[in-house]
């Protein structure tokens, strides 16, 4: 079995439409979320979500690759090396 991580996870949304389905996927993995910060940016028509995760790896990029999968919105993570 893989050990936990803790992980960050940068989510960009450039399409406001895009919300309501990026807080979908969040909750589909509020079990490996630790906290979440949200920054809407108006002036630039954008928002910026930074996620803390502990979770194994293949649970985190399973979280990337639905967030960047979604139009409008791009999302990477850094994971802990232990």
């Amino acid at each position: 079995m893989e050990e936990k991580r803790i992980a960050v996870t940068a989510i960009v949304i450039d399409e406001i439409q895009a919300v309501p389905e990026v807080n979908s996927v969040l909750h589909d993995f509020k079990d490996i979320i630790i906290g979440r910060m949200g920054i809407p940016y108006k002036e630039r028509g954008v928002s910026v979500i930074s996620v803390a995760l502990d979770a194994v790896p293949d649970r985190i990029s399973s979280l990337t690759g639905r967030l960047g999968k979604i139009k409008g919105v791009s999302a990477k993570s850094a994971i802990s090396k232990k």
